[in-house]
């Protein structure tokens, strides 16, 4: 059976939320300001990475990785419970092999949105914080490398405040 939208939803959410927690209570003393979910062009299953005030405070190339998922020292994080995700993903079909264009950008849009409403479910449930902290976490679903609709997605995972707004300038200078 092929997993749908929600089931990739779902078990997005519960991989995701053990990924977080358990980089956040194994780095007491970092203060996270930026997570990601990244994927490729292919739109596979993600992967998590995160960056921390304090390991960015470590790098003298500080400006140019600040939002770079590949760079930090947190990048590929919670690999246990993101690969059953992964294997999800892999279960539908690939956005590539679909001969026909409308529809491999829906399924290359479903993917997104999956990985969307995991985040989103998260931040609802205060995981990135709440109130003005929520406001310095920036949550994002990125395909890599840049894709324009990164933005978008920024825009509608983060409320608007400190981390979105910076990274909105860092990406559109």
């Amino acid at each position: 059976m092929i997993p749908t939208e929600a089931d990739l939803a779902d078990a997005l959410t519960t991989a995701a939320r053990a990924a977080v927690s358990d980089l956040f209570r194994g780095n007491p003393g970092h203060t996270f300001y930026y997570v990601t979910l990244t994927t490729p062009g292919e739109a596979f299953g993600p992967a998590l990475s995160a960056w921390s005030r304090e390991a960015l405070a470590q790098r003298s190339d500080a400006d140019d990785v600040r939002y770079s998922y590949a760079d930090s020292p947190f990048s590929i994080q919670g690999e246990q419970y993101l690969k059953p995700v992964r294997e999800l993903f892999a279960a539908r079909p690939a956005v590539f092999d679909i001969a026909d264009d409308d529809a491999s950008d829906a399924e290359f849009a479903l993917r997104l949105r999956a990985m969307e409403t995991a985040l989103l479910r998260l931040a609802d449930e205060g995981l990135f914080g709440v109130g003005e902290a929520r406001a310095d976490v920036l949550a994002l679903v990125e395909v890599v490398p840049g894709d324009e609709e990164n933005v978008d997605r920024a825009s509608r995972l983060n409320p608007p405040g400190s981390a979105l707004d910076a990274w909105l300038a860092y990406w559109t200078s």
